[in-house]
Formats: structure tokens, C-alpha cells, sequence
């Protein structure tokens, strides 16, 4: 079997782990085997079912006091076990930040390599095609283990839910966790913005340094809100002071996947198409037509940002 690790907060599916059973799918089907998952700290029925729909055949259950919440070491030690006593064919993981950080921990308790950030695996082999410097290399290797560990890219694949959903079977698993474990455990949170997120938005409107200003801004704010998305910012406006660091998309920011990213006054430099890599569909806005960001762009207007913003904020306006 192959093992997909789920990606969830509390009982509730992220968009990653989403992303990891479809990868999964593909990866079991050419493995020829099942599709299972490893639901660490719960037992949520929503979450079970969400699995299902997406092709896991068994969820393997922990629950534990450890396990109140989020916490890389105990978690970690949950996949070391299953790897240890349930002997999958190999196990996946999401390739969010929590995904990465359990299958490492996972990895240095089996003493066993990882590879993250999977584009593509031909389990013939092991043959694996691997994401790095942030989205701007596509590294070919070969993984010799035992159990292969391995998560896949952020955005790398859409999330798709299965053709025939299942009925996933729940099999409780017992493991005893040291309670030091717990001292890595989240304990608190603190809502830094309600509602719709830059890294959750379906639209994002995007400002560069063309912007000019944090005044600029405006005229990007009200199309973003017209639009239900979020404004996003380059690195260079963080730098000029124009907008906190929480709006920058980039490498070095946040990563992005809306079904539009609207990217005004911005070249496209490496850095920031790596965060910005896993839109849907881009719409550049420029006046330099070869700009970076306009030569990847699905479509591209060229002319001023200043004049172009407000006049499609109009249109929509006007059309409503």
C-alpha cells in the first residue's frame, strides 16, 4: 500500500493534503497497490469522508492525548511507527510546511532518506522528479530505501477528487507516545486576518514597483475587493515600506494558487514567480511587453497599470 499522511488543522482538511491524495492516487495506481491514509490526532467523520472522496481506501486512526494538536515531534513519531509496523510500499506526504517538517522528523527517526517536494515519481526504480531553489531548478535523482519518504510539490497538482469515491475503513492505531513529545505541540492561536486569506483568495491583484506608492494602492484595493480576492504585493514594495510583509508573494513571501492572479507593475523576477507559480490563469498588466512576468502571463494588457486598474474596476461596476 502507499501511505498519504493527511494534511488537516483540528479535523479539517488543508488544501495540501487535498493535493498529496490526489498525487497519491496517481503514485498508488502506478505502484499497483492501495491508496490508505494516516489520520494523526483524530478521528473526525467529516475527515474520514473527505478522504474517501478523494480515493483513500483505509484511514489509519490515532488518538492520543499527546496529539491535542498540531506538534511535529509526536507526529513524526506516529509515521516512524506506521512505517515500522504496518511496512507500507512508501509513504507521502503534502508539501506545506507541515507536510515537509513531519516527514522529516519521520525521516530522522527511521534513519531514513526523505525526498520533498515531488513534481513527479516512477515508482520503476525510483525514479523521481523533484522541485528545488524554489521552483527555479527541476532536479532528476534516484531514492534507494526501503520505504521511500516523500511529499509532493505545493501546487503541483490540482486537487481532484476521485472518480469512484470510497467508503474508507477507520482501523484504530495504538501507539504509545512519550509525553516529552508534547513539548513541541501547538497551543494557541491568534487570528491575524479574518476571512478570505492571500494564500486562500481565489483572486489576487498583485502590485509591483510600478505601483509608484502606498497610495497607489487604492485603486488595486477596490478592484480586489469587487472581485472577492486580496491585494498582494513584490518584494521591492515591502522594501519601499508601501505594504507590510504579510501581503508579499514570493519565494521569500507568501505562495499563492488563485483561479486569477492579476499582476500589475510587476517584471516578474524569479523570486516572485515562485510564489506565484501556482495560479490558475494570470492576467499581467505592464508596459514593458517583455517583462518576465508578461512572457508567462495567459493573457497581458500593456499599458498603465494607473489607467487600466480603475478601468476594469468600472466595467465591473458598471455591468452589476
Amino acid at each position: 500500500m502507499l501511505l498519504v499522511v493527511l494534511d488537516h488543522d483540528r479535523g479539517v482538511m488543508a488544501e495540501p493534503g487535498r493535493e498529496a491524495l490526489t498525487f497519491g492516487r496517481t503514485l498508488a495506481s502506478r505502484m499497483g497497490v492501495p491508496m490508505h491514509a494516516a489520520l494523526v490526532g483524530g478521528n473526525d467523520e467529516a475527515l474520514v469522508a473527505e478522504a474517501g472522496v478523494y480515493g483513500a481506501a483505509v484511514i489509519h486512526s490515532v488518538v492520543d492525548p499527546v496529539l491535542s494538536d498540531y506538534g511535529p515531534e509526536a507526529w513524526g513519531e506516529v509515521v516512524a511507527e506506521m512505517v515500522r509496523r504496518l511496512a507500507p510500499g512508501a509513504v507521502l506526504a503534502s508539501g506545506s510546511d507541515r507536510g515537509n517538517e513531519v516527514m522529516a522528523q519521520a525521516a530522522a527517526r527511521l534513519d531514513a532518506p526523505f525526498v520533498a517536494n515531488c513534481l513527479d515519481v516512477d515508482p520503476t526504480g525510483w525514479s523521481i522528479t523533484r522541485i528545488q531553489w524554489g521552483g527555479s531548478l527541476l532536479e532528476d535523482v534516484t531514492l534507494s530505501a526501503d520505504v521511500p519518504l516523500l511529499s509532493c510539490g505545493l501546487h503541483a497538482v490540482a486537487a481532484e477528487t476521485a472518480g469512484t469515491p470510497t467508503q474508507p475503513a477507520v482501523e484504530a492505531f495504538e501507539v504509545e507516545l512519550d509525553a516529552a513529545l508534547a513539548r513541541t505541540v501547538v497551543r494557541d492561536r491568534v487570528v491575524l486576518s479574518a476571512g478570505v486569506t492571500l494564500s486562500t483568495a481565489p483572486v489576487v491583484v498583485g502590485g509591483g514597483r510600478g505601483v509608484g506608492s502606498a497610495e497607489g494602492f487604492a485603486p488595486l484595493e477596490e478592484l480586489a475587493e469587487l472581485l472577492g480576492g486580496r491585494v498582494g504585493c513584490s518584494r521591492a514594495v515591502t522594501n519601499n515600506g508601501w505594504r507590510p510583509h504579510s501581503d508579499q508573494v514570493g519565494q521569500t513571501g507568501t505562495r499563492i494558487a488563485p483561479e486569477v492572479y492579476i499582476a500589475s507593475g510587476i517584471s516578474g523576477a524569479i523570486q516572485h514567480w515562485v510564489g506565484a507559480m501556482g495560479s490558475k490563469h494570470i492576467l499581467a498588466i505592464n508596459l514593458d511587453p517583455e517583462a518576465n512576468i508578461v512572457q508567462k502571463a495567459d493573457w497581458a494588457v500593456i499599458g498603465d497599470l494607473h489607467e487600466v486598474i480603475p478601468a476594469i474596476a468600472a466595467e465591473i461596476r458598471s455591468r452589476r
